[in-house]
């Protein structure tokens, strides 16, 4: 019976984690402009389909198959009876499965949010593949499939670097090869502001990413346990309150407006920050936890531009470095029965264990992400598309369709077939 609740629960949880894409695809299409909101989604859908398959074919071998402390080397596209050791007895094998392979495309849609509105479609699915056969599971099998890291006492119970970090430094990499979009940045520098389309379609998205998340850190518990997941989903809500709190206000301090889009990512920022620790954090630490997260991704916003690094969405704010962050604070405020923290009186151990995973996971994702990119960028085509195409806006040059009708005139096909469509929807 126990074992069925645990799969039930477990399942639920995969449910909802599966959901989050929904999250992403309004947050990310409400953040871009509204000429490129088809090709997000596109991105966004096609992203779970893309890393579903790859990760059951080869990810999850890689990450939870019996092999060595650097990658497993069985377990590619597993029939349900096998059994592997870094899998939890008494679960169904393809339960499991389904929960990591939720997991494994979110590191990857974290991708697509920076590299937003300029990026080639075949290309971005291509580097999907590549990340989520080798990228994401190596370093998932450091930390979750009985690799070096779990050996040395490294603590992510849900993947503030496992996927965050992960996921942000793949998108820091991407945003770095394919570059700015047009006219984001001026010649002297300057940083020309490329406003949300739509504000309701990215709260509601990060409103789903905030249900999402309960599943993706209770769920992490992989046990119908109330002791266990009341504390996980109290902190992991906490956090992110607090992170939407302090990112608002602190905004308001550097800007002197109250910031929406700097809001909603705080409180993405404080529900990434918790999720390396939220077994073993308590509720008041969690407040701060995410009030710091808040302030970490506005000034992680303001660094980008500073830098000339164009992330349409806040991606690499709120994943690598508040992935990066939330690893790290596990070292100050771990209070578990077993893990102790800094200021606990854990000592600077934990501490510098979780500083080394964090780098180790967040650089291998940044450095063989880059390789990546580059690799891809001497294809025919390259990573990028053509620069009408993206004045015009992806929708209609490389998608044929406008995501509001009202943009579309009636004769539509005519005029684009004659040339004479960028002028509706140019300056857009």
């Amino acid at each position: 019976m126990q074992a069925h609740l645990d799969s039930i629960w477990i399942l639920v949880s995969a449910f909802l984690v599966f959901f989050m894409h929904a999250g992403f695809a309004l947050v990310e299409s409400g953040f871009c402009r509204r000429k490129n909101a088809v090709m997000v989604l596109l991105k966004n859908v096609g992203v779970v389909a893309v890393a579903s398959i790859v990760f059951y074919l080869v990810g999850f071998g890689l990450m939870f198959g019996d092999g060595n402390a650097l990658l497993g080397l069985n377990g590619f596209a597993p029939p349900p009876d096998m059994r592997l050791q870094a899998a939890p007895a008494g679960i169904p094998l393809y339960v499991f499965l389904f929960f990591q392979l939720v997991f494994a495309a979110t590191a990857a849609t974290i991708v697509s949010g920076a590299v937003a509105e300029r990026a080639r479609l075949v290309t971005f699915f291509v580097f999907t593949t590549l990340a989520t056969m080798f990228i994401y599971p190596v370093i998932g099998h450091w930390v979750w499939g009985g690799g070096w890291l779990s050996t040395r006492g490294f603590h992510d119970f849900a993947g503030s670097t496992v996927v965050h970090a992960v996921g942000g430094g793949m998108a820091l990499a991407g945003a770095l090869v394919i570059g700015p979009r047009y006219g984001k940045f001026g010649k002297d520098g300057s940083n020309r502001p490329m406003p949300a389309h739509n504000f309701p379609l990215a709260a509601l998205g990060v409103l789903i990413l905030w249900l999402g998340w309960f599943g993706f850190n209770g769920g992490s518990t992989l046990a119908a346990d109330p002791a266990a997941i009341g504390p996980v989903i109290l902190v992991t809500n906490l956090s992110a309150s607090a992170g939407f709190l302090g990112a608002l206000l602190y905004a308001r301090w550097r800007t002197s407006v109250l910031d929406l889009s700097m809001a909603l990512n705080g409180a993405l920022a404080g529900l990434v920050a918790i999720t390396a620790g939220c077994d073993v954090i308590g509720p008041l630490e969690s407040l701060v936890v995410g009030a710091v997260a808040g302030l970490v991704v506005v000034e992680g916003v303001m660094l980008l531009d500073r830098l000339r690094i164009d992330d349409p969405v806040g991606a690499i704010p709120v994943h690598l470095f508040c992935g990066v962050f939330g690893t790290v604070a596990v070292g100050l405020f771990a209070n578990g029965a077993q893990l102790k923290g800094l200021f606990h009186g854990g000592g600077v151990s934990l501490l510098t264990t979780q500083l080394l995973g964090a780098a180790a996971g967040g650089g291998l994702a940044f450095a063989v992400g880059g390789a990546l990119w580059l690799s891809l960028k001497r294809l025919p085509g390259g990573v990028r598309v053509d620069r009408d195409h993206e004045v015009e806006g992806l929708d209609l040059s490389e998608c044929g369709v406008s995501a509001y009708s009202a943009d579309v005139p009636a004769r539509a096909p005519n005029e684009r077939a004659l040339g004479r469509f960028s002028a509706v929807v140019s300056t857009r």
